[in-house]
């Protein structure tokens, strides 16, 4: 079965994926686990669950099991490895302060996740309480299972409802329909005696609403859901609907869904009643599966897409998901929900809610943009790749989308919602740079909440200055202690001269324009900045002192 099918059976919160190289159709015939200890003996198709190793003799098994054909291999990696490893990394411009210290076990995962690429073969992280022997049989039973029931993808599993469907119509002798909770038909089998209400719903893939809302006024849904009775529904020639029986599908107290059997030109087989009953049963174990596969298989793509984002996994593992040619360019969006939403939505569980339906707004608008393109949520923030798009008009009609969709979530949510377009990137491997991007102008926006989409083009100053002011406020050794003494003179005396200043320099030293942004004289303004020379030390008449208060005065100002 490939490698995906697996991971949607086994995979999150179990195992995640760290690269992908080959995509992940790769072929898993079955499950081993590998000693470090013991040479590898791995063979084409295996899973290779590798306990024990560390640092270079992880990464010479990876390579050994690649070389004998292994489809993947699994490691354990600790959490908070696995989380530095993926920050994104944004160095400081060359030769500014000492480079950040080394994180071995960060490293560690890096260098494997590279042995990997570099090997062609999938890696999978494993979390570090789930013991080897559990994991190997819970992989080997669903390797086992897909090869008894021939099943290679899980969507086969909606080919069983017609089967379902054509073997309960010969037990009943009627012909049967199974619909979901929204009367839209699932399955149906064959038959020539068919009324007009199987007609059309069979033609509509839905019941026609004329006829659900007599079905309604005569009480048939509502008996429907309360209980796993069989509801007998009579004939009315003059409305072209035969005799019928229907039981409803339910797991627990959660409607699922009704099978309807129409009468044919022979009445009901004996036993007809209980051969539905027990086919309603069937029919739920068959949706909750389905549905637990579709949730499985978004969780995925929302994984995988992460994964690209953050730079772990190649877009070849999204290639089922979404059609992304190597060769195109593409982009991505990133939406944040800052500090400007409603008051009562302001606590955190609050806040990942407005988020979470964010999401689904965003989510809704890019579908109807783009079929191919995907949303997920990462670090607190929605991101949007778009894959393939056209060089000259991408950045355009991106930004378009963004601005409709930050309009719509304001609408929804309140203020507080930005979003930001990541410069077009040559092919799908390089959409981190993308993100990074994205990320870098929505951080410079974050503290002018007027803005609401930008590029980085728009706001290219910005981003550098709040880059610069970052990397001042983590390095202490970086400060001027007259600008400090200058702080704390404010501070003890409560007046107002660090604001004063900035204004001033702000304004290029205009100290009309200042003073009139201060709302006081300018003769008031020219006291308060020689008050703050003197006080400080600082001369502004030197640019290199002059250029470095302002920053460090910006600094002040936005902590």
């Amino acid at each position: 079965m490939p490698l995906r099918q697996l991971l949607l059976a086994v995979g999150d919160p179990l195992v995640d994926v760290l690269a992908a190289p080959a995509g992940l159709d790769v072929r898993v015939d079955n499950v081993i686990i590998a000693d470090p200890e013991d040479e590898v003996d791995a063979f084409t198709g295996d899973l290779v669950l590798l306990i024990g190793a560390r640092g270079a003799a992880a990464r010479q098994l990876v390579r050994a099991a690649a070389r004998r054909g292994a489809a993947g291999v699994a490691v354990k990696v600790n959490a908070a490895a696995r989380a530095q490893a993926e920050e994104p990394s944004y160095p400081p411009p060359q030769g500014w302060g000492a480079p950040a210290p080394a994180r071995p076990a960060a490293d560690e995962v890096g260098l494997l996740r590279t042995a990997a690429r570099e090997a062609g073969v999938a890696l999978l992280a494993v979390r570090p309480d789930v013991r080897w022997d559990q994991l190997q049989a819970l992989c080997r039973s669903v390797v086992d299972d897909a090869r008894l029931t021939g099943e290679t993808d899980l969507g086969e599993s909606a080919g069983d409802l017609f089967s379902l469907a054509q073997t309960l119509a010969a037990l009943t002798g009627g012909m049967v329909a199974i619909e979901d909770a929204a009367s839209r038909v699932l399955a149906y089998s064959s038959g020539e005696e068919v009324d007009e209400l199987r007609r059309l719903s069979v033609l509509g893939r839905q019941g026609p609403e004329q006829y659900l809302a007599l079905l309604r006024e005569w009480g048939v849904f509502s008996r429907l859901r309360a209980g796993d009775e069989v509801v007998h529904v009579a004939e009315h020639p003059e409305l072209g609907i035969r005799p019928r029986m229907a039981v409803g599908v339910h797991a627990g107290d959660q409607p699922l869904g009704t099978i309807w059997v129409q009468k044919g030109a022979h009445p009901f087989a004996e036993g007809a009643e209980e051969a539905l009953l027990g086919a309603a049963r069937i029919t739920a174990l068959h949706m909750l599966r389905h549905r637990t596969e579709v949730t499985a298989g978004l969780r995925l793509r929302e994984d995988l897409l992460a994964g690209l984002l953050e730079g772990r996994i190649e877009a070849a593992a999204l290639s089922d998901s979404v059609e992304v040619s190597p060769e195109r360019p593409a982009l991505v969006a990133a939406f944040s929900l800052g500090a400007g939403g409603r008051r009562e939505e302001r606590n955190r569980s609050g806040l990942e809610l407005q988020r979470r339906r964010m999401a689904d707004l965003i989510a809704v608008h890019t579908a109807a943009y783009r079929k191919n393109a995907l949303v997920t949520v990462l670090g607190g923030r929605i991101y949007v790749l778009v894959p393939d798009v056209g060089a000259r008009s991408a950045e355009a009609s991106v930004l378009a989308l963004a601005r409709k969709s930050v309009e719509a979530a304001r609408g929804l949510i309140g203020s507080g919602v930005q979003a930001a377009v990541g410069s077009t990137v040559d092919a799908p491997d390089a959409v981190p740079l993308s993100r990074q991007e994205a990320d870098r102008v929505l951080d410079a926006m974050s503290r002018d909440l007027e803005s609401d989409v930008a590029t980085i083009g728009d706001v290219r100053a910005r981003v550098l200055v709040s880059e610069t002011l970052a990397h001042l406020r983590a390095t202490p050794g970086l400060r001027d202690p007259r600008v400090e003494a200058l702080i704390r003179h404010d501070a003890q005396s409560d007046s107002d001269l660090v604001r004063s200043l900035l204004a001033y320099l702000e304004a290029f030293g205009d100290v009309r324009a200042a003073a009139e942004r201060l709302h006081i004289h300018p003769n008031t303004l020219r006291y308060r900045v020689r008050r703050a020379e003197a006080v400080s030390g600082i001369d502004l008449g030197d640019p290199d002192q002059r250029l470095f208060t302002h920053l460090q005065l910006l600094m002040e100002r936005e902590r």
